[in-house]
């Protein structure tokens, strides 16, 4: 994964003098939908009992522990992401969000609705659930609908591939990119306030620094200086990851980022015990199952590893399935110099344990075996993930420049599947140097595979579905696992052991040889639930386990 951040009344006055000078299309894009009708309903041969897969969670928080203070500075970082939230429903969906769940009559399906951001339902591959709505345009709101890729890849334009920037048609029917900082002036004018207004209540001048230089990013499209300063920070008890980061949202070619947020409080004593893991990258990149060329790239050696409890989600990271763990910042620049920043979000992690690994593995676990399905192993294997995409290789060996711009739309399900890959290797190079002493190596191979059952309901419109799809078929054809007649699944430890090196040098090369068509064959091949598995999956929907969780959040949760 990647992340790369008023009073209101003063905005205001802002806001009317620049609504006035805007450039038509500064104007929030049109809607992707259909002729709107005056009431939404379910489409006929949508499944009911969709409507209940994400379990409610609180994400409550002890706050006695902070000041004053520093409590209104959490209020002001929540005011800011949800103009986040508001901004990623205009790049999902571009409808106006309070007019198109009005139209939506039953509670539940507008609640529904909410979850996914639109009519489209994330964990099933992006399928239309509501009438008069067609299939979710790949490239969402971040190029002309009735753009080709023929027409878009033979034109020429500045920041054509740019991660910031929205693609309109011009009158001569031509492309032009329009900068999120003009195109969201508005919206952007008032986030960057708040941050301010934020930095000057902060305590920790690393932080306050951050919150400083993320605004002025949000205005200038520039967010270098910020991701940066957010490397810098080591003591911050709270943590804002905020902006434009992630590309997943755009489908159609991965270039350009979609806004999110998460508010952190800074677990410290789980911190502590995950510091110490940053030191081994260096190594762990050596010795990494492929030829040298491939992990000839250093990892920075400033990368930190720290637990947290996530207090507020918004935007992309709120939509559909809710991320436990991230690895930022994305740029690759700031990767190779100072390496990255691993956050686990430890309630969100457990919730998503108790609620819906546990389960997973009484359903289809081999009972000899779920002994070894612990959190602690969830925890590890989650957070090696994060810290996995910091190994391997960012740009390409034959000069077609970052792997993300070669590989295209293919680039994140790739990155997602390494990452998963490269973070078992991890687990056990350092389980066998006796540097993670909780339980037996098996506990992370059984929980690794029961998680595997557990990503692949987010379908295949998610990097990650695509990315356990991919592992989940590449491990059965060299036996890594197998499947009872009674339906269990049983970990084959040394077989497990061997699929994990071949997919880790197979992914690697790919990526060091930019090999777009190479991707796509082993996308198409094995990036899709064969008859065996989905009925398997059936077996834990009829079991009522969700897939999912949403939370339940904001200031009056939290008491704020």
């Amino acid at each position: 994964m990647t992340l790369s951040p008023i009073s209101r009344g003063v905005v205001l006055g802002v806001s009317l003098g620049l609504v006035a000078c805007q450039p038509a299309e500064q104007k929030a894009p049109e809607s992707s939908a259909q002729t709107k009708k005056q009431q939404v309903q379910l489409k006929a041969d949508f499944n009911r009992s969709r409507l209940s897969i994400y379990q409610p969670v609180s994400l409550t928080a002890d706050l006695s522990a902070y000041s004053e203070q520093q409590k209104q500075m959490l209020a002001l970082l929540i005011d800011a992401s949800e103009i986040m939230d508001d901004l990623f429903w205009r790049q999902a969906f571009g409808e106006d969000k309070t007019t198109f769940l009005q139209a939506i009559e039953d509670p539940e399906v507008r609640h529904f609705a909410a979850i996914n951001y639109g009519p489209w339902d994330r964990l099933n591959g992006d399928k239309p659930f509501l009438t008069g709505y067609d299939d979710k345009p790949l490239g969402a709101e971040f190029y002309p609908h009735d753009m080709t890729k023929a027409e878009f890849e033979a034109a020429s334009f500045a920041d054509k591939d740019g991660l910031y920037s929205v693609v309109v048609r011009e009158s001569d029917g031509g492309f032009k990119a329009i900068d999120y900082a003009s195109h969201y002036q508005i919206e952007l004018t008032q986030a960057a306030d708040l941050l301010r207004q934020a930095s000057a209540l902060a305590k920790d001048g690393e932080f306050a620094n951050y919150l400083k230089l993320r605004a002025e990013a949000l205005l200038s499209n520039d967010y270098y200086p910020s991701d940066m300063a957010w490397m810098d920070m080591k003591n911050n008890p709270i943590d804002l990851v905020f902006g434009p980061i992630e590309t997943y949202e755009d489908q159609l070619y991965g270039y350009r980022a979609a806004f999110e947020s998460y508010v952190l409080l800074k677990d410290m004593a789980w911190s502590e015990r995950l510091a110490r893991f940053a030191q081994f990258l260096p190594e762990l990149q050596t010795g990494l199952p492929v030829d040298a060329a491939y992990k000839a790239e250093v990892p920075g050696s400033d990368a930190d590893l720290n637990a947290y409890e996530v207090i507020y989600y918004a935007g992309h990271s709120n939509a559909g399935s809710k991320t436990i763990a991230i690895n930022l910042p994305n740029d690759e620049r700031v990767q190779l110099e100072k390496g990255t920043r691993r956050l686990q979000l430890k309630n969100a992690m457990r919730a998503k344990f108790d609620q819906i690994l546990l389960p997973i593995a009484d359903v289809l676990i081999a009972p000899d075996q779920r002994q070894h399905i612990t959190f602690d192993a969830f925890f590890a294997n989650t957070m090696f993930h994060e810290v996995a995409h910091g190994l391997g290789i960012k740009n390409t060996l034959n000069g077609n420049g970052t792997v993300r711009h070669a590989l295209k739309e293919h680039a994140s399900p790739l990155e997602e599947g390494k990452a998963d890959i490269l973070g078992l290797y991890m687990v056990r190079e350092l389980f066998n140097k006796g540097e993670i002493t909780e339980g037996v190596l098996e506990d992370y191979y059984t929980t690794f595979l029961a998680g595997i059952f557990r990503s692949v309901r987010f379908g295949a419109s998610s990097a990650h579905g695509k990315a356990n799809m991919m592992r989940f078929n590449y491990f059965a054809e060299q036996g890594a696992f197998s499947r009872d007649s009674e339906g269990f699944y049983r970990v084959n430890f040394d077989k497990f052991t061997q699929a994990t090196n071949d997919l880790s040098k197979l992914i690697l090369t790919l990526q060091g040889d930019g090999d777009y068509a190479g991707v796509d064959q082993l996308l198409a091949t094995k990036g899709v639930i064969g008859e065996q598995l989905a009925a398997d999956l059936a077996r834990l929907e009829a079991a009522k386990i969700p897939v999912d969780v949403e939370f339940k959040q904001g200031k009056q949760i939290l008491g704020l």
